[in-house]
């Protein structure tokens, strides 16, 4: 684990949804993380950008800074329980409280989300890893953090429709995610008396740049037919709801989790079923 020092700039804007708050935000490196770390900033929050890469981590959290934000860089495996609570303490050191944990890391590694596919060929290393990033590094986040929130406090992780339905390959990636919504169920069922709460998002493919350069026009074609909306989803979106799910604004909201999806689950999957059996 390393941490860089929150920089020269402003201690976090007083102003805004989170002002006065602390937020951590995990695989806030690039892509949906990065626009949550982003929101959450221009409303307020100092954040936490925790990344398992340190430059994605330090262009994030220099990018918040030239917005006017406050923002430390974390690096930081967080499979790796030791580097998850040094991770913790040295973004309470510098701020003083955590308030927010948007728990979105994930291991989308070639080597790993790539060989994901069927399961009679598939090495287990592959299932292990999975899990320890996508599921057992939520749990050590939150057993971390939740020491340290202070007049309650709000949990969101990052599930997918993957871990809502089934499908033709990924089953050690969806399987990961479907733990992560009874986990979801199981904090906020926890510690709702202390009045923290726990959500989680569920997004179908989100258009990262990373996304842009990995799909080929099939494939979006593909995502496309299955949605209902004639739009994918952007970071940004999931920003929005993220955003909403950590303010006040949801404060009745605990246990829940909400697809992100345009609709892709709400109706009979015929594009799936076409699939299965090709």
């Amino acid at each position: 684990m390393t941490a860089d020092p929150p920089g020269a700039g402003p201690g976090g804007r007083s102003e805004g949804r989170f002002g006065g708050r602390v937020a951590l935000v995990t695989g806030a490196g690039s892509g949906i993380g990065a626009a949550c770390a982003a929101r959450l900033a221009a409303e307020g929050a100092r954040v936490g950008v925790l990344d398992l890469r340190a430059a994605p981590a330090r262009a994030t959290a220099a990018a918040v800074r030239a917005r006017g934000g406050a923002a430390m860089a974390l690096t930081c495996d967080v499979s790796d329980e030791k580097q998850v609570e040094e991770s913790v303490a040295a973004l309470v050191a510098a701020f003083g409280r955590v308030d927010v944990l948007h728990s979105n890391a994930a291991c989308l590694d070639r080597d790993v989300y790539g060989r994901d596919r069927d399961l009679t060929a598939m090495d287990a290393a592959v299932w292990d890893r999975t899990m320890e990033v996508n599921l057992r590094g939520a749990m050590l986040l939150v057993k971390h953090v939740v020491p340290v929130m202070r007049d309650g406090g709000a949990i969101v992780l990052t599930s997918s429709v993957s871990g809502l339905t089934g499908d033709v390959d990924h089953a050690a990636y969806g399987t990961s995610k479907a733990a992560l919504v009874g986990f979801t169920r199981y904090v906020a069922t926890m510690y709702g008396a202390r009045g923290i709460r726990c959500n989680a998002v569920a997004p179908a493919l989100v258009m990262t740049a990373a996304a842009e350069r990995a799909l080929i026009p099939e494939q979006l074609a593909d995502k496309a037919a299955e949605r209902l909306l004639p739009w994918p989803c952007a970071p940004e979106d999931v920003a929005d709801l993220v955003g909403f799910l950590a303010s006040a604004e949801s404060r009745c909201i605990t246990g829940q989790t909400i697809a992100l999806d345009g609709g892709t689950l709400v109706h009979r999957p015929e594009h799936a079923i076409h699939r299965s059996r090709t």
